[in-house]
């Protein structure tokens, strides 16, 4: 998403960093030669391969910029569907010592977080060609949106790329800037707000008081008021199954999804009480 919407707007899209996985089976063919990415191997520790990946893309940033999202891969998406966690976010880094405009869109949006947030009840990985299948079918018939969101550049030369510290602190940084830019829709709202069976009027004021706690915490809001949220978010996980309306009461039926898409919100809202 985010190389179409830099190429929509003139800007030179960048090389992407993708995992070792995308090089085989039917992705294999574009994922060289359209995307230009380069193979990762992520959970390697083999000093002399770190030690080339280094050189090369050392090299390659002489001349290209370099597109990677530092919250990983599906796996990662697994364990914050099975665990609380941070969302993902992403970014990428420029060859003139300038992070850019750092970009936050939806967590995994469409058909994949269905399928990823299951896996992660599974607590299992499967092939990533059947993770692939997956999508395609839940993608029938599916409609879904997409945000990319750029920001101000986060200059990176005080920091050394040396110091363990410096290297957490810019981490820190680009996370928590990532996390403001990131579009909050009604669907992450709802989410967040619905309960296993609840009326109508109390998700409303639900959503009304997430609002408050977002609007302070300076979110990236895609919702005009309370009364929009609902009505949007009821309509769009209605119709993907993920809640139901009977009764005058809305109620859960797939409690896993419903919780993946919540906590795509979660870094901008209290932490829940623990009493």
């Amino acid at each position: 998403m985010e190389p179409l919407v830099l190429d929509d707007n003139g800007i030179r899209p960048p090389l992407i960093a993708a995992g070792i996985n995308l090089f085989g089976g039917p992705l294999a063919s574009s994922t060289r030669h359209v995307t230009g990415a380069v193979p990762i191997r992520r959970a390697t520790k083999d000093p002399v391969y770190l030690t080339t990946l280094k050189a090369y893309i050392a090299e390659l940033l002489r001349d290209h910029d370099l597109l990677f999202y530092p919250e990983g891969g599906a796996a990662t998406a697994r364990d914050e569907a099975a665990q609380d966690g941070h969302p993902a976010r992403r970014a990428a880094i420029r060859r003139d010592a300038r992070a850019p405009h750092p970009g936050g869109h939806r967590l995994r949006p469409g058909p994949r977080g269905p399928a990823i947030a299951r896996q992660g009840v599974k607590k299992r990985q499967r092939p990533f060609t059947y993770e692939l299948a997956e999508m395609v079918g839940l993608a029938v018939g599916y409609r879904s949106r997409s945000f990319v969101t750029f920001g101000p550049p986060i200059e990176v030369g005080a920091y050394d790329p040396d110091s363990r510290k410096d290297a957490l602190d810019l981490a820190h940084l680009t996370r928590d800037t990532i996390g403001k830019l990131y579009k909050v829709l009604p669907t992450a709202i709802l989410a967040h707000a619905m309960r296993p069976s609840i009326t109508p009027q109390d998700l409303e004021s639900n959503v009304d008081a997430a609002l408050d706690h977002l609007k302070a915490a300076g979110a990236n809001l895609l919702v005009r008021d309370a009364k929009h949220a609902v009505e949007d978010g009821v309509a769009r996980l209605e119709r993907r199954g993920v809640i139901q309306v009977e009764d005058r009461r809305l109620r859960v039926r797939d409690r896993n999804v419903l919780r993946y898409y919540a906590r795509s919100i979660q870094h901008l809202l209290p932490a829940p009480s623990t009493r």
